[in-house]
């Protein structure tokens, strides 16, 4: 279960979720990757405190659960935006220009890969693939597929989420 509100979680909070984690977990560093998965999974990012915790359980150095962290671009180290948005950069949508869609999005969002808004409103990801390569480049905004996206189809595709989020909560939804 993702929480949404990840950032107001205290230092406490977070070790408590992690001591819960290991719990089914053999305490060896093979089991390492899947611990930081499952983080990952409940917290929605890797905060730093977990990783403290993790290497304590584990007994490794806290360098070397960073260092793991940081090798695989799974691992988030900061938390995802209230609306994600992942781009997606997999052979076909790569060939029809995901990288000037992926550029796009991060000038007109402020922020790079991997990073979330300021607000907390957004963040972006780099996916290999989202499996909709007839509708290439594709895009996921918020969980809702955006296909044959062009440079300057972002704008607008940001610009219409935006007006319908500000319907929707004028409408108490």
């Amino acid at each position: 279960m993702l929480r949404t509100s990840i950032h107001l979680m205290s230092i406490e909070e977070v070790r408590q979720q992690v001591k819960e984690i290991l719990k089914p977990f053999n305490k060896e560093r093979g089991s390492l990757i899947p611990i930081l998965q499952e983080v990952q999974a409940r917290l929605g990012y890797l905060p730093r405190e977990a990783m403290v915790e993790v290497s304590h359980a584990l007994h490794l150095p806290e360098t070397e659960v960073y260092g793991v962290a940081t090798f695989y671009n799974q691992f988030r180290l900061t938390p995802p935006g209230k609306h994600p948005i992942k781009v997606c950069l997999g052979t076909a949508c790569h060939m029809k220009g995901g990288k000037p869609i992926l550029e796009a999005w991060e000038r007109e969002l402020g922020v790079k890969v991997g990073e979330t808004t300021p607000d907390r409103e957004y963040s972006l990801e780099r996916v290999a693939c989202i499996g909709c390569c007839a509708m290439a480049p594709v895009s996921v905004v918020n969980g809702g597929v955006q296909g044959r996206v062009t440079p300057t189809r972002v704008k607008g595709i940001l610009l219409t989420f935006q007006m319908d989020k500000e319907k929707a909560a004028a409408h108490g939804s």
